[in-house]
This record gives C-alpha cells, sequence and structure tokens, in this order.
C-alpha cells in the first residue's frame, strides 16, 4: 500500500492508496486532520482504521470508500479533547456516518466510532429471519 499526501486549502488529508491489478489504483481509507497529532497517535489512528475497514470489508463487500476526520481539541486544562467522524461511501445507498465519538482519550475515540459504524451496517444490511404468520 502506497501513501500519498494532498494539500487542500486549510486541511492536509493523507490517502492509501490500494492497487486492484485490473481497475489500477482505488483509494482505501482517507485520513483528514491527522497531520495536527503526534507520530504515535497517527500510527495509532492509521492502524485502528486499516484494522477497522478489513472489518466492515467482511460486512460489506463493495465499500467505495472510508473517511476518517479527526478533530482535536485542547481545553483550558490543557488536556486534549478528540472528536471523530467516520463515513463510509457504499454504491448501494446513501453514506454511512459516525459523529458521535468524542473523548479524551484517541483510541477509545476510535473504537467508539467504529463500534457505532459497524452498528448503523449491521441495522441497515440485516436479513432477518422472521417467522411467517
Amino acid at each position: 500500500m502506497a501513501q500519498k499526501t494532498i494539500n487542500t486549502q486549510f486541511i492536509r488529508l493523507i490517502v492509501m492508496e490500494k492497487t486492484i491489478p485490473k481497475f489500477g489504483t482505488h483509494e482505501m481509507v482517507q485520513f483528514i486532520g491527522v497531520n495536527e497529532l503526534a507520530p504515535e497517535e497517527q500510527e495509532l489512528v492509521s492502524r485502528l482504521s486499516t484494522e477497522s475497514y478489513e472489518k466492515f470489508t467482511r460486512l460489506i463487500r463493495n465499500i467505495e470508500q472510508m473517511v476518517v476526520h479527526v478533530k482535536s481539541y485542547e481545553a483550558e486544562g490543557g488536556k486534549k479533547k478528540f472528536a471523530l467522524h467516520i463515513r463510509i461511501k457504499v454504491p448501494t445507498m446513501a453514506i454511512i456516518e459516525s459523529c458521535k465519538s468524542h473523548d479524551f482519550d484517541l483510541a477509545r475515540a476510535l473504537h467508539k466510532a467504529f463500534d457505532d459504524i459497524k452498528t448503523q451496517i449491521e441495522h441497515k444490511f440485516h436479513h432477518a429471519s422472521r417467522p411467517e404468520m
């Protein structure tokens, strides 16, 4: 997997690309706002995002793109607060979005966001086998 950096206005994007032999390069996971984080936090976001992307591809096979938007806020006490917005683009329906995760611990905020996305995927794509009456 190759990494490509794109500068657009004030937002810096880091895009992880996946090369598919038949179709060429395909964007897999797009990161927004990661350059404001410390290197170990960047690695944590990258690792957890790619692991979750692989889990989501088991639930939905045709994910076109996943965007991880990380925002960090610094309160008066000096402790950072992280807010995450994650969007998954699926061709069969609208975009699945999670904007409910914010926490002082980055890993916990990431897990909350990915759990919310997983719940939404299971809810929207469930195949309930209810008994017919």
